[in-house]
């Protein structure tokens, strides 16, 4: 150094130093670990129910701001680079570089270009303290002063480590990205930690001119490797490339787009637990989309599904669509609401189990039948065009058979069933009058969350619960407990809050103990089909009217798997059902989850009984039965069972009059042609307790003299059982009275 440069230094280094005493005193310096806790990325992690990262989620369109990064994070390379290009004796000074500060100095006196001398140190006072950052006219004196205050109290305080650290996770690079993280990622498609020689030159460069031009750029990296002695070679192509590069998501899998936007909690940690597991996760996808592709010929490009854990809700996979094979990529098909078709079959003849209209063993006609609606004549048809005769309850279920549906779905009435499946969560937007017989059938639109969440009920014996994806995944004794403070969150957009009883244990047994039987199935899918598992799994498919979607739901002994299938459009597939469109998605997810252990069957409840059956002159062959305690019975006879004559007839039960039947009298029509009829299966029948009366097959119907006000009618079984109990009311003030002027009389036919 030449005396005219040395002299020059010592008037800088005195004139700062006596600039010191007298500049304001600096605010409190943050600490290192409230630098770090302060610090807010862009993107937040959703992890799963391991801390696998499975989806990042941008809550800030700012700034491209990632996780902290420790140090021992950063390549070597790279803080090699960096300090070499910025501040060559920053593991030496004391915040402030008083030759570079002099050579600067030395080199404006000569109109020279040099490097400036801020040192790392006082640009991370610059970052930490917006009053120091430099503005577009260059800082005045006291700032200038307050810059090396700050970082001689950095110096003092803070680690040299923790120093650069905090400096490269807070610098701005270019364009929209902030730190070392956010650049790696964007322009090299990689962690920080695995930046080379040629990619750190490069990062270190955009330090001093972030938004300089890609010859600039490469330029000034080529300065860096060469102070290394390293060969520039391919250095202008790899800055060329890396700055052309599209920002756009950091590295990992992206798992769960979906169910991400719907949990993340943009004001929350950078890193968030989610009841997912990628495993499932990850397997579920590659099943749906092999399934679509295999489907490409039939104009099938959307798909969905969904697996719950049954003891907890919590959702261990939820693919909400097909990725890029589909053209509606940000819809949620998880969410969307669909026709279910068949699939509501289960919770009609679960619903007719339990109010003791059918059993299983019950036999339904299956043939062409004309039902009465407001809106005309409703003719339902089976899947296949044909019908199968006299055929139990079992096999109507079992087989997916639609016209015995139809018949159970007018005993329970529209308005008992859409009040039932709204109890499983299933929100239906309009009431049961609107659907009229077709809701047994699945018309009413459902979302394949909550229809999977009914079936879990089933699973849990008619008992239903909260889904929960967010939060810390577990349970202790059926509840959702809470680890690290962070308590599980039941799905906003979820179909029930609470666990309730919505249907007997022993009605969701009956309906499962269907869903599980292969043999029930064999008349309409075969003995060798999808369906057909290695444990025990209960499972029905749906088809929607023009084969607009293809639903494939059920459970075994420990989850729920829903599986929907078809266009975010509603376009109609061709030929496709949900045997071969959605089911074989539904048992690949099935298999993978009960690979180490099959499952197991249901143990069977209290009120549920098993007996042997026999059904006179039909095709149905003799069998073991399940029944509710009560409507148990070893012979079944066609001429007793639901007919096509006798739509609204019951096996099991009251037939006349309906519960909840208002009967209003006229004065001005004689009392015989206004008496009420009392019709169902034989047995002794008490009208608000006292006896009116015995039916048998000969004698169907007794007919009563109405009396006025509000009346329960029981029918009572031969072995004193009730069978059923329903409530009228009658209205007007004329009746016919016995002859000795009492209680009202009734007559047999």
């Amino acid at each position: 150094m030449t005396s005219s440069r040395r002299r020059l230094v010592s008037v800088v280094a005195m004139a700062l130093l006596a600039a010191l005493p007298f500049a304001a005193v600096a605010d409190a310096l943050p600490s290192f670990d409230a630098v770090r806790a302060a610090h807010r990325p862009s993107d937040v992690t959703l992890l799963d129910r391991h801390g696998v990262s499975i989806q990042t989620v941008r809550v800030n369109d700012k700034v491209r701001r990632l996780p902290w990064l420790p140090l021992e994070a950063l390549s070597p390379a790279l803080l090699h680079a960096v300090v070499l290009s910025e501040d060559q004796r920053f593991y030496e000074h004391s915040g402030v570089d008083w030759s570079a500060i002099a050579n600067s100095a030395w080199a404006n006196l000569w109109n020279r270009r040099t490097r400036g001398a801020s040192t790392l140190t006082m640009q991370l006072a610059g970052l930490l303290d917006a009053d120091l950052a430099r503005p577009a006219g260059g800082r005045s004196v006291g700032q200038k002063v307050d810059q090396v205050l700050t970082a001689r109290r950095l110096e003092r305080e803070w680690s040299k480590a923790r120093i650069i650290e905090a400096y490269l996770n807070s610098v701005p690079f270019r364009g929209e990205l902030v730190g070392i993280g956010a650049l790696s990622l964007t322009l090299f498609g990689k962690h920080a930690s695995g930046l080379d020689s040629h990619e750190a030159a490069i990062a270190a460069a955009l330090l001093r001119a972030p938004n300089a031009s890609a010859q600039a750029v490469a330029q000034r990296a080529c300065g860096v490797l060469q102070r290394q002695q390293l060969p520039c070679t391919g250095i202008g192509a790899l800055t060329v490339h890396a700055l052309a590069r599209p920002g756009g998501m950091p590295l990992g899998e992206q798992l769960a787009p979906h169910v991400a936007r719907q949990i993340v909690d943009p004001d929350g940690a950078a890193e968030q637990r989610s009841t997912l597991d990628a495993r499932v996760q990850r397997f579920a996808i590659q099943s749906l989309q092999r399934q679509l592709g295999e489907l490409a010929g039939r104009h099938v490009r959307d798909g969905a599904v969904l697996v719950l854990d049954n003891a907890s809700g919590e959702v261990l996979a939820w693919v909400g669509g097909s990725g890029a094979l589909s053209e509606a990529r940000q819809v949620d098909h998880v969410l969307a609401r669909r026709q279910p078709g068949s699939t509501l079959k289960p919770f009609v003849y679960a619903l007719a189990f339990e109010k003791r209209l059918i059993t299983p063993a019950s036999l339904i006609d299956d043939s062409p039948a004309q039902i009465a609606t407001q809106s005309g004549l409703y003719l339902p048809q089976n899947y296949d065009r044909d019908f199968k005769g006299w055929v139990s309850a079992r096999t109507a279920l079992g087989a997916s058979l639609n016209v015995p549906a139809v018949r159970v779905g007018a005993l329970v009435g529209a308005d008992a069933l859409a009040a039932r499946l709204n109890a499983f969560g299933l929100a239906l937007p309009e009431p049961g009058g609107y659907y009229g017989s077709s809701l047994a059938l699945g018309s009413a639109e459902v979302t394949l969350l909550a229809l999977t969440n009914a079936y879990r009920a089933l699973a849990n014996g008619g008992v239903v619960g909260p889904v929960v994806v967010s939060g810390a995944p577990g349970i202790a004794g059926g509840t959702p407990i809470t680890a690290n403070g962070v308590p599980p969150r039941p799905l906003s957009a979820g179909v029930v809050r609470a666990h309730e009883r919505v249907m007997s244990e022993a009605a969701a047994h009956l309906a499962t103990d269907i869903l599980a039987d292969n043999n029930a199935r064999v008349r309409t899918f075969g003995s060798d089909s999808l369906l057909a598992t290695r444990g025990f799994a209960a499972v029905k498919t749906g088809t929607s009217k023009d084969l607009r979607d293809n639903w494939c739901v059920g459970f075994t002994d420990r989850f729920t798997v829903g599986v929907w299938v078809g266009n975010t459009d509603g376009a109609p597939m061709h030929d496709s059902s949900g045997i071969s469109g959605a089911a074989p998605v539904w048992r690949a997810v099935v298999e993978h989850l009960h690979a180490g252990r099959p499952s197991l069957p249901p143990p069977v409840p209290a009120g549920v009984i098993e007996m042997q059956v026999s059904f006179a002159g039909q095709r149905e062959p003799a069998r073991r039965e399940v029944f509710i305690a009560g409507t148990q019975q070893s012979v079944q006879l066609a001429s007793t069972q639901l007919s096509n004559d006798r739509t609204l007839a019951r096996s099991f039960g009251i037939e006349s009059p309906k519960d909840g039947s208002i009967f209003a009298l006229d004065p001005d029509i004689p009392a015989d042609a206004q008496r009420i009829t009392f019709a169902g299966e034989p047995g002794d029948w008490l009208l608000d307790g006292a006896p009116v009366g015995r039916t048998s097959r000969a004698t169907p119907q007794l007919h009563w003299a109405p009396w006025p006000g509000r009346h329960r009618l029981t029918l009572q079984g031969d072995t004193g059982a009730v069978l059923a109990t329903i409530g009228f009311e009658v209205r007007g003030a004329r009746v016919r009275t016995s002859a000795t002027g009492g209680s009202p009389t009734t007559e047999r036919r």
